[in-house]
């Protein structure tokens, strides 16, 4: 890339934190940039690449349970066409009893297990730092993982820069990254309910369901576990879309086949982090 882009669609707010963002990066020789194919972490490799060449940049991604297959495959795929080294690493965080349990804070389980290999990758091959895509908003937020990433000196340039969410949309869309307009997709084990123990099957369970909704063109949509009842959210504007009797139908005896026994509608609608509300 230029080092402006030809065509300004970000505002000036956001192109002043995107230099500053820049300047940041060329301090580092050689780094590993912790890589999920969602919107912070594709626009915070492609910006790397090109400040620092694709020669000196490693993006790892940590494939689990927890990551859906086109998850995974769209992160690759993204990463290949931006001409990004990629390693793929296989932390075993539901071996960790603790994150199994599912406590508020089972991020910090998940991201200490990610963060550790990364480091010790860092290490042996004599990069730099790890870099996260941590943004500003993510520090008002709910999100034990922070603390995983400080514990394991973790570099969130993107929070240093002050670049906020809606930042990072626009200059990805400003530089055409197919991630501009992605809805927000967290980990699979974001959908269980705290207390309810993680397991490969359910997360199967969540990963088949969403995927049997997406199918419906709806264009966000969660699939929360609550063990034996499952919560469906989808856009509140898409609600009588689902609740038509036909598709109603197929959608009870698709998770019926799952696996659960109740089927419900979320009436308050789609809202990110609604797990959260219990705490």
């Amino acid at each position: 890339m230029n080092d402006q882009p030809k065509h300004y669609i970000a505002d000036q707010q956001a192109l002043a934190k995107y230099e500053k963002l820049r300047e940041i990066l060329q301090h580092y020789q050689k780094v590993i940039v912790a890589y999920s194919g969602g919107v912070d972490s594709v626009f915070l490799l492609r910006v790397t690449v090109d400040c620092l060449g694709a020669d000196r940049v490693l993006a790892c991604i940590g494939r689990s349970e927890s990551l859906a297959q086109s998850e995974y495959n769209s992160a690759l795929e993204i990463a290949r066409q931006m001409g990004a080294e990629i390693q793929v690493v296989h932390p075993r965080e539901i071996s960790n009893p603790h994150y199994r349990a599912n406590p508020a804070d089972r991020c910090f389980y998940c991201k200490t297990e990610l963060y550790k290999i990364l480091s010790d990758i860092a290490e042996k091959q004599n990069f730099d730092t790890v870099l996260c895509g941590t943004n500003a908003d993510d520090l008002g937020d709910f999100r034990p993982g922070l603390q995983a990433a400080k514990d394991l000196n973790v570099a969130s340039p993107l929070e240093q820069a002050g670049l906020t969410k809606n930042d990072i949309r626009q200059l990805s869309k400003q530089l055409s990254l197919p991630t501009w307009d992605k809805p927000a997709q967290p980990c699979l084990a974001s959908r269980m309910s705290y207390g309810l123990e993680i397991t490969p099957d359910r997360l199967k369970q969540i990963e088949q369901g969403e995927e049997f909704l997406l199918k419906l063109n709806l264009p966000q949509l969660r699939v929360r576990h609550h063990d034996q009842l499952v919560r469906i959210e989808v856009p509140h504007e898409q609600i009588p879309l689902i609740t038509h009797d036909d598709t109603r139908e197929k959608i009870v005896d698709f998770f019926k086949k799952l696996g659960f026994t109740y089927v419900t509608l979320d009436l308050q609608g789609f809202r990110s982090g609604s797990g959260n509300e219990v705490l």
